[in-house]
């Protein structure tokens, strides 16, 4: 499994389109084997589900996304967590694996 994470300022990024750069994790057996820091392409509609996918994310853990770039990540089979907490993304990896991350409502509302 490979999970995106948006980042700002070291940070999940509350809106995966207005990020500095992605945070890429490799999991395996519930254990984080690789870890890298890409800068995206500029942000165009459409550009990163297909980048990410490129990048062979299956999931991205985020703050907010609008529904149509939801729809375009899943039409390149990856999984859209969203509502996640602005924490360092380590962090927030690490809770998924031990399914403790806590969400709450998509920070975007297109």
């Amino acid at each position: 499994m490979k999970i995106a994470i948006p980042v700002v300022n070291g940070l999940l990024c509350q809106h995966f389109g207005h990020c500095q750069e992605f945070a890429l994790f490799d999991v395996e057996d519930n254990k984080i084997t690789n870890t890298q820091s890409l800068n995206p392409p500029a942000h165009e509609p459409g550009l990163l589900p297909k980048w990410l996918n490129e990048q062979g994310a299956n999931l991205i853990i985020t703050g907010g996304m609008g529904g149509r770039a939801k729809q375009l990540f899943q039409n390149y089979n990856i999984e859209v967590i969203s509502g996640a907490p602005s924490l360092e993304p380590i962090k927030v990896v690490e809770q998924y694996i031990a399914n403790s991350l806590v969400t709450g409502d998509n920070a975007c509302d297109h």
